[in-house]
């Protein structure tokens, strides 16, 4: 059973719109949509720690994508700031 917030007729309607889309289309969406979560996450961030200024929330945004193993291995002098 799929539980879904969506009906069937505008699912339909989706699939069908992705059907249409060329490849490089497709791609485009894809990184829109990358960037659409990656500004949700950025603000979730921001309400989260107003005291974070633009560094920080990318330091924090960091963390959250890499994981604390990569993001110390990758950037060691950076501190550990809470997503």
């Amino acid at each position: 059973m799929t539980i879904s917030d969506t009906s069937p007729e505008a699912a339909e309607m989706l699939r069908e719109r992705l059907r249409r889309m060329t490849p490089g289309e497709r791609m485009e969406e894809g990184f829109r949509l990358c960037r659409f979560s990656r500004e949700m996450m950025r603000a979730g961030i921001r309400a989260r720690h107003p005291e974070y200024d633009d560094e920080g929330v990318e330091m924090a945004l960091a963390r959250m994508l890499w994981g604390d193993e990569l993001y110390r291995a990758a950037r060691p002098d950076w501190p550990l700031l809470d997503p």
